[in-house]
C-alpha cells in the first residue's frame, strides 16, 4: 500500500503547490506510480501539470457527490504521474462539506479504494485550515510543511502544529510530520540565513536538510504546464527537488 503525503501550511505563497508538483515529478522519474490530488480551488497543481481547470470531473465530485476517485484521475504527459484535478467548483466544497455528517473522512474513504495503485500520493492543500485541508490531513499518513525563508516564516506554524495534534488525537492517529521544508531560500541574504537558523533551532528534528532555492526556472515552469525537472532538469531548482525526493524516501 502506498504512502499519502499532505502538503500543508495555512500561509499562502510558501511553495505548497510547487513542492507537490515537483516532488511528485521526481518520484515518478524514479520509477514509482505517483498521484497528485489537487485539493485547492485555485487548481494551480492541475495547471502546473498541463491540465485545464475546466476538466470534465474534479475532486469536487469526489468530496461532495461521492464519485469514486478512480473516475476523476487523469494521466498527465509525464510517465507514471497522474492527477485528480481541481476546478473552480471546489470552492463550494468548503461551504458544503460542514453540512455533511462525517465529511472529514470523505477524502480518506475515496483514497482507500485506489491506494494500492500508487506508491506515493501527494495532496496539495489550500492556504487555510478549513474543511478541505482537514480532509487532506485526515486522509494523509504524513504531512510536509513548506516554510518560506522570509520574516513571517514562523507565523502560524504553532497554530498548524496545534491543528495537526488535534487531528492526530481525534481523527487520524497515524498522521506524522514528515518534515518542514525551507523554500524560496536566497542564501546570499542575511534574512534567509537568519530564518533558516531560527526554524532549525525551533524544530531541530523536523526540518529537512534539503533547502529549495529561489530559482527562475522553478517560477517559469508552471507557465509551460510542466514540473521544473521537465522544464530545465539541470537547474538548481531541479537539483533541489531531486534531493528532496531522496530525503523523503529515506525518512520513509
Amino acid at each position: 500500500m502506498g504512502t499519502v503525503y499532505a502538503i500543508a501550511n495555512q500561509k499562502g505563497g510558501v511553495g505548497k503547490t510547487t513542492t507537490a508538483v515537483n516532488l511528485a515529478a521526481c518520484v515518478a522519474e524514479a520509477g514509482y506510480e505517483t498521484l497528485v490530488v489537487d485539493v485547492d480551488p485555485q487548481a494551480n497543481a492541475t495547471l502546473g501539470l498541463g491540465i485545464g481547470k475546466q476538466s470534465s470531473r474534479s475532486v469536487y465530485e469526489v468530496l461532495v457527490g461521492g464519485t469514486p476517485l478512480a473516475e476523476v484521475i487523469r494521466l498527465t504527459e509525464i510517465p507514471r504521474l497522474s492527477i485528480a484535478p481541481a476546478g473552480p467548483d471546489l470552492a463550494a466544497a468548503a461551504v458544503e462539506l460542514p453540512r455533511i455528517a462525517g465529511s472529514e473522512t470523505r477524502l480518506r474513504e475515496a483514497l482507500s479504494g485506489i491506494r494500492e495503485r500508487f506508491a506515493f500520493t501527494l495532496l496539495d492543500c489550500p492556504p487555510s485550515l478549513g474543511p478541505l485541508t482537514v480532509n487532506a490531513l485526515v486522509a494523509a499518513d504524513r504531512v510536509i510543511v513548506p516554510v518560506q525563508a522570509e520574516y513571517f516564516a514562523l507565523e502560524g506554524l504553532a497554530g498548524l502544529l496545534d491543528t495537526l495534534s488535534l487531528i492526530q488525537k481525534e481523527l487520524n492517529p497515524r498522521l506524522t510530520v514528515a518534515g518542514m521544508l525551507l523554500t524560496m531560500h536566497d542564501g546570499r541574504t542575511r534574512l534567509a540565513q537568519e530564518v533558516e537558523r531560527d526554524v532549525r533551532r525551533h524544530f531541530p528534528e523536523l526540518v529537512f536538510d534539503t533547502v529549495i532555492p529561489r530559482n527562475v526556472r522553478i517560477g517559469e515552469a508552471p507557465s509551460f504546464g510542466k514540473p521544473v525537472i521537465h522544464h530545465d532538469r539541470y537547474c538548481a531548482g531541479a537539483d533541489a527537488y531531486f534531493e528532496l525526493a531522496r530525503e523523503v524516501a529515506a525518512r520513509g
